[in-house]
C-alpha cells in the first residue's frame, strides 16, 4: 500500500476564489468568460483574479462619484419625505463620469444608454454683460 498517501483527510468547506482574493466580483465567472471568449489559448490562474480586482475598483470609483453627485442633487428631505434614500441613476452616473477627468478619458468612446447629454452652453451664445460707466451716463 505504499505510494497511496495518508487516507482519511477530510476536506473543509469549499471557499470561492473571490472570497480568497477578498473580492466581490466573481473570479470563477470571469475565468470562464476569458476561456470561452477566444482571447488566448490558455488563461493563467492569476489573470481572472487581477481582472476582477480591476473591474471591482472601477465600479467602486464610478459608484462613489455617482453617489456623491446624487447626494448633492438630492431634494431637501423635509420637502420630499419619500426620497430619504438617494439612488444614483444612469444620468447621474454619466454626469459623474464626464465631470471626472481620468474616467472621462478612459470611457471617452463609451455611450451610456439613457444618459442624456452634458449641460453646456457656448460662450458666444450667452447674453453679453452690459458695462455701466461710473458717471451714470452711457
Amino acid at each position: 500500500m505504499s505510494g497511496r498517501g495518508k487516507g482519511g483527510k477530510v476536506k473543509g468547506k469549499s471557499k470561492s476564489r473571490s472570497s480568497r482574493a477578498g473580492l466581490q466580483f466573481p473570479v470563477g465567472r470571469i475565468h470562464r468568460l476569458l476561456r470561452k471568449g477566444n482571447y488566448a489559448e490558455r488563461v493563467g490562474a492569476g489573470a481572472p483574479v487581477y481582472l476582477a480586482a480591476v473591474l471591482e475598483y472601477l465600479a467602486a470609483e464610478v459608484l462613489e462619484l455617482a453617489g456623491n453627485a446624487a447626494q448633492e442633487d438630492a431634494p431637501v428631505a423635509s420637502a420630499w419625505p419619500s426620497c430619504g434614500n438617494v439612488r444614483p441613476g444612469k444620468r447621474i452616473g454619466k454626469l459623474a463620469i464626464r465631470n471626472d477627468e481620468e474616467l472621462n478619458k478612459l470611457l471617452s468612446g463609451v455611450t451610456i444608454a439613457q444618459g442624456g447629454v452634458l449641460p453646456n452652453i457656448q460662450a458666444v451664445l450667452l447674453p453679453k454683460k452690459s458695462q455701466k460707466t461710473p458717471g451714470g451716463k452711457a
